[in-house]
């Protein structure tokens, strides 16, 4: 009476809650006593109840049915089993539900394994609780590991429509960004056909779109794992064509909200697989669809389907711009479609303020993508002002927006961008000096990276403006950090203030003592060669100006270490260690000959001709160059 009662009926079903039936239920489903006819039917009206709201689902969770319907999965009765696992199926797809619940005993993954071959009911309901509780590599290794790739395999040929579906969603989560899986997977067969080709004919025009979607998924984890070539017929023939036709209009909204993501998904680090994308169906001109949704509100003739729709437009901008940014990650051409799509940057400047996390952060990738265009910066960033929007969201951003806006905003400050003055002008050294100091490695490589792409070719006052803002702490403490990429950039920031003369004097008149401390804290550290190489040129700036010479020239632990240097068995070294060596003995400037006579007596001179019998043309050259100074 009570199963009759709550089937399609809300109301019932929180009135029976609020009643006290679920320990009720849960009590006799449990009792040994009972029979099985009677522990069916009350699993069958606790899978009803949970089919309701998600305050039915929690009322359940709060009177502990997970370990009672894992304790009736242990029964003979195959009836009693199917109805335990309905009901579970139902808790465990709902958003409520911690997957982690399915992982508490060890022993819950290998019995449900064990029941896969009982009938088609256990095998559709144990695979659809596999793909809704897998969030994430530790759950893929503990299923992956209890043997979920053999077990599950041969379901894609079941007789079922329902088993070869949840079968393949199976695959498609244990197989997203996971390399172990996807590897395996290539090799397995299901009578005779390995399958990558089986997804393949599961991916046929004539298959469900679900199914075709699906099984694009898992031959896109697998192609993204390195499991299948990115040049393989079944990536460039099917796989990509497929996902294509999911972007169309006559699709539904989350068909192409999820073909989209796992197109550009797909493509995101292939140029070629890009460039076939972008001239399939007219793809460019498709996506622009994606902004203008629902086009034409008579043609939705379903209200509910309308009011869903509306809801969820944002999905389709995010997916669009996520796609266009992976579409234009490496090729110029495709750039220049992209911005030529009707309004394209009046409509991504739009998605930088959408009150959806999810679009800003889709729309600033895609900006990022675009940035990478010297043509574009010069152009359309300049038409649309993209700076203005671009450093409001770096004002209070969640990290992972601040990380690829920053990054745009590294693209936006390269010299020949029109967009650097009116940013210097909005405040940008003050934020990106708070950048350098951040936790996150990204940022602080991205601060300094945007500074140092700002001070290329700046006037001084930039460069004093950067110096002030850093401080020489922080400039120390960027000079230590245990990235190379962070060193690598601040000493580029450091090469990139100490250039023209003026400049390098003004500087080191202010700053020198700590520079040179620094350079000698990394020349005697133990850095690689591009830092090392870095920090000697940087030493070869120093010895270029007319004042900031003699920082160097009354600094005899620094002249042995560039004296060391230019013996060094790297010839990168040697010929940045030679530069110095060139810029303070150069004959027409002030006080040359007293230089030249202290490197003499240093030993520099033998060293010099030695260098020019090397075998190395470059370093051949520079020290004859040098010879001929002392010969002038």
């Amino acid at each position: 009476d009570m199963k009759n009662a709550v089937i399609g009926n809300n109301k019932q079903k929180a009135n029976l809650i609020v009643l006290g039936a679920v320990p009720r239920k849960l009590y006799l489903n449990v009792q040994e006593t009972s029979s099985t006819e009677l522990r069916t039917e009350c699993a069958v009206v606790l899978g009803s109840l949970a089919m309701g709201t998600e305050n039915n689902v929690k009322s359940l969770l709060d009177c502990h049915i997970i370990p009672a319907l894992l304790q009736g999965l242990l029964s003979p009765d195959l009836k009693f089993i199917e109805a335990c696992l309905r009901c579970l199926r139902t808790i465990f797809i709902s958003p409520v539900t911690p997957e982690d619940l399915l992982y508490t005993d060890a022993t819950v993954i290998s019995h449900l394994m064990a029941l896969l071959s009982r009938s088609r009911y256990t095998q559709e309901y144990i695979c659809q609780i596999f793909s809704h509780c897998c969030k994430g590599p530790d759950h893929q290794t503990i299923l992956f590991n209890h043997g979920a790739v053999q077990n599950i395999a041969h379901l894609l040929v079941s007789p079922s429509y329902k088993v070869r579906m949840q079968a393949l969603k199976c695959f498609s989560v244990l197989a997203f960004e996971n390399p172990q899986v996807s590897m395996t997977l290539v090799n397995v067969s299901v009578d005779g056909e390995l399958l990558p080709q089986i997804f393949v004919k599961m991916l046929q025009r004539d298959k469900p779109i679900e199914m075709q979607l699906t099984s694009a998924k898992c031959l896109t984890s697998m192609c993204r794992a390195g499991a299948i070539r990115t040049d393989d017929s079944c990536i460039v023939l099917k796989t990509l064509p497929c996902l294509v036709r999911m972007c169309s209009k006559e699709r539904l909204l989350e068909e192409r909200v999820e073909g989209a993501e796992t197109l550009a998904y797909l493509i995101e680090t292939d140029v070629e697989l890009q460039r076939t994308a972008s001239i399939t169906d007219h793809l460019i001109v498709m996506l622009a669809d994606y902004f203008k949704y629902p086009s034409s509100v008579s043609a939705i003739t379903d209200i509910k389907r309308l009011d869903h729709d509306l809801k969820h437009a944002h999905e389709l901008r995010q997916a669009a711009f996520k796609l266009y940014a992976s579409l234009g990650a490496n090729d110029e051409d495709i750039r220049k479609k992209i911005i030529e799509t009707e309004n394209m940057m009046d409509r991504i400047v739009n998605g930088l303020s959408e009150s959806s996390i999810k679009v800003r952060l889709a729309a600033v990738r895609c900006l990022h993508s675009l940035s990478r265009s010297v043509q574009q910066l010069r152009t359309s960033f300049q038409d649309h002002a993209v700076w203005k929007p671009l450093m409001k969201v770096l004002q209070n951003a969640p990290n992972e927006i601040l990380v690829v806006a920053s990054s745009t905003l590294c693209n936006l400050l390269l010299e020949f961008s029109p967009s650097k003055e009116p940013i210097l002008e909005s405040g940008a050294i003050e934020l990106l000096c708070s950048l350098t100091q951040s936790e996150n490695l990204a940022l602080r490589v991205n601060g300094i990276w945007a500074l140092m792409n700002m001070a290329f070719q700046a006037e001084q006052k930039i460069k004093s403006d950067i110096l002030r803002g850093l401080s020489t702490e922080q400039l120390f403490q960027l000079l230590s950090d245990s990235d190379v990429n962070v060193l690598m950039k601040t000493l580029g920031l450091l090469r990139n203030l100490l250039s023209t003369r003026p400049h390098i004097d003004h500087i080191m008149s202010t700053h020198g003592k700590q520079i040179m401390q620094a350079v000698t804290l990394i020349l005697e550290g133990e850095h690689n060669i591009e830092v090392k190489e870095q920090t000697l040129c940087i030493l070869a700036n120093i010895a270029d100006g007319t004042t900031a010479k003699e920082l160097i020239m009354t600094n005899d632990d620094i002249l042995q270490k560039i004296k060391y240097y230019m013996s060094h068995s790297n010839a990168k070294l040697q010929l940045a260690a030679m530069f110095c060596i060139s810029n303070l003995i150069w004959n027409e400037e002030e006080g040359s000959q007293e230089r030249q006579d202290k490197l003499r007596d240093l030993g520099i001179v033998d060293i010099l001709h030695k260098l020019s019998q090397s075998s190395d043309p470059n370093l051949c050259d520079k020290a004859k160059t040098a010879l001929q100074q002392y010969l002038a």
